[in-house]
């Protein structure tokens, strides 16, 4: 996945929201109590942020022994267990929330990237996500679309070009943004042209760039403007694409369709946390499989 310093913070500031000044309700059980609990699908999809999971656990209770019984990327079913827990009665219920929220947002994004990627099954196109994400979540709902068979568009303004309407408007026309944009980046920075319209594609491969959106076009002139671009530059789709229109766009022939739907407004997937009987609770026991 990810090195831990990369969301670690992310982490720690969920928890500070959540807890502020401590748990009131969790006070009601000694600082020695230990149980035993578990995480479990309460419905079927593609399970995502185990690690975070983990490393939110962890960074409440550095002694909390934990099991991981799935992996990123893996189907589950209703009942599905993903993680086992061994802990710290109040531990466990002070990381409850914020690590179920990590991990019902992200299998929630893996799982609609992974109902795209099957609605576009045996045609050549790349189903990616775009900028549109939750603020500070960016990374990793980006690696949530790779779980869910997705591939990510660039991360930021900064390791690619994107010249779309409101740059070629400031800058007077199209082919004015894109020689401007080359006077600015290296050799290696791809360059893509957001288009509207068939005119504006053809600006565009006159101008000689890389990638080509189609934005918001209807499925005829998708396919006359994918005929006209001829292999002569990649060409994306994006805009306004919905779950019935998914598979007619990619039958006209792009290369890419980007989706913001992937993680701007995905349903969560459902988990839950149970926890196990407080008496019985030993971590010998635990050690030794007995539960």
């Amino acid at each position: 996945m990810f090195a831990v310093f990369q969301y670690q913070e992310l982490v720690e500031r969920a928890l500070q929201e959540d807890l502020g000044t401590g748990d009131l309700s969790s006070a009601i059980f000694p600082k020695s109590a230990m149980t035993r609990a578990k995480i479990y699908a309460k419905q079927k999809g593609i399970v995502c942020g185990l690690e975070v999971v983990e490393q939110v656990f962890k960074t409440i209770d550095s002694q909390m022994e934990i099991k991981r019984l799935r992996e990123d990327g893996e189907s589950v079913k209703t009942g599905t267990v993903v993680l086992e827990l061994f802990g710290s009665v109040r531990s466990i219920l002070m990381a409850e929330r914020v690590a179920l929220n990590f991990l019902q947002h992200l299998s929630g994004v893996a799982t609609k990237t992974h109902q795209a990627v099957e609605d576009v099954a045996g045609l050549p196109v790349r189903i990616t996500d775009t900028r549109k994400t939750l603020p500070g979540m960016r990374m990793l709902q980006k690696y949530a679309v790779r779980m869910g068979g997705g591939q990510n568009h660039r991360f930021g303004l900064y390791d690619a070009v994107m010249l779309k309407d409101n740059h070629i408007a400031a800058a007077g026309s199209l082919a004015r943004a894109v020689e401007e944009a080359r006077r600015h980046v290296g050799q290696m920075v791809k360059i893509e042209v957001e288009c509207e319209s068939l005119k504006q594609v053809e600006e565009a491969l006159e101008s000689g760039v890389d990638v080509i959106m189609l934005d918001n076009m209807d499925i005829q002139a998708m396919k006359e403007a994918v005929k006209l671009i001829d292999k002569k530059a990649i060409v994306e789709a994006s805009g306004g694409i919905t779950k019935d229109s998914l598979r007619a766009v990619a039958e006209t022939g792009v290369d890419v369709i980007s989706l913001g739907a992937l993680t701007h407004s995905v349903k969560a997937l459902d988990f839950s946390l149970d926890i196990g009987d407080i008496k019985e609770a030993t971590r010998e026991r635990w050690q030794k499989g007995e539960f």
